[in-house]
């Protein structure tokens, strides 16, 4: 079935690697606009497929952050749904399944290169990537007896086949993108440690959970390419898209807590009220004058995907007080 005849179902999916931050909460309001505003179905994910980096409790501090926030979820880590489980590392059987395909259909091969070998070879003229330096395709064209031999003495990442192509789509904020499927490389969907990718894992779980519209930060905007790939690799229907700008400080870096008083613990310590934050957010979003309170309910008759900004947005201290300032 086509995706415009579906019902929308979108999803906010944290990773619990460190606590939730006004740029975060952006994002999140956002989506959850989005699909609220369009009668949909919302999903709540946790993305802790990172078990060195992922801390248990802020999974649950995420959840409590959210609901201070003021939003809701249709199906999640904590209410279920008929497509869980929406926590990433119980989905291990399902990335699985995935890598089987893409290697029995011929996608894959075995890498055996360091990331020291790697940032070697980026003096070369392809450079880095976004994600990394690109790769420079030295393991592709092993025989299985070479691959056989060297994984005696050494465990290794599988890497997916990049064909030279050009990638076309649109995006509900950034609008028509174009990219070189081959500018970065062959990219890794296992690491050698067996960690699956994010790129494979957003793939199969927005795909196994019925996804039709992705909102998210403009960061990730270069992952597109890669996972419209493997969605083309495994026979799956890609979502939309839409990207929206990221906050920045003034000193031109991404927001962070160096910036002061902008993780969503510090307002609720300083007893800032939600409702406050949700407003300030889209006056940010542009969708009102002033930053005055606001629920999130209160805000879904003021949403417009076509309304969102594309810039990033510089939030300066003067804009912090307004958010700071007495309720």
């Amino acid at each position: 079935m086509s995706q415009n005849l579906r019902r929308a179902r979108g999803r906010f999916a944290p990773t619990p690697s460190g606590e939730l931050h006004i740029g975060n909460a952006w994002t999140a309001l956002l989506s959850w606009l989005q699909i609220r505003s369009a009668d949909g179905t919302f999903i709540l994910r946790i993305e802790d497929i990172d078990t060195q980096r992922s801390k248990p409790h802020l999974a649950k501090q995420i959840l409590d952050d959210l609901h201070w926030l003021g939003l809701d979820w249709d199906e999640g880590p904590d209410i279920g749904g008929p497509f869980g489980p929406y926590t990433q590392s119980e989905r291990m059987e399902y990335y699985d399944e995935a890598l089987k395909r893409l290697q029995e259909n011929g996608y894959l091969f075995r890498c055996f290169c360091s990331r020291a070998d790697l940032l070697a070879a980026a003096s070369a003229p392809h450079g880095l990537s976004s994600e990394g330096p690109a790769y420079p395709g030295t393991c592709r064209n092993l025989t299985d007896e070479e691959a056989d031999r060297k994984s005696l003495v050494k465990e290794p990442s599988l890497r997916f086949k990049v064909r030279h192509e050009q990638l076309v789509f649109h995006d509900g904020v950034a609008g028509t993108q174009t990219f070189d499927a081959a500018a970065g490389g062959d990219f890794i969907v296992r690491r050698a440690d067996r960690m699956i990718s994010y790129q494979l894992a957003v793939v199969v779980d927005d795909h196994m959970m019925g996804i039709t519209d992705v909102l998210r930060g403009a960061d990730l905007l270069d992952s597109v390419p890669r996972q419209l790939l493997l969605y083309k690799a495994l026979g799956m229907e890609a979502p939309s898209f839409a990207h929206v700008p990221l906050f920045m400080g003034p000193d031109g870096k991404r927001l962070a807590k160096r910036h002061g008083g902008t993780s969503l613990s510090a307002l609720r310590e300083r007893q800032t009220a939600p409702e406050r934050l949700v407003g300030w957010l889209m006056w940010l979003a542009g969708f009102t004058p002033n930053p005055e309170p606001l629920t999130a309910r209160e805000c879904i008759p003021l949403f417009r995907m076509d309304k969102l900004p594309s810039e990033p947005i510089v939030i300066t201290s003067e804009m912090l007080s307004r958010l700071h300032g007495a309720s």
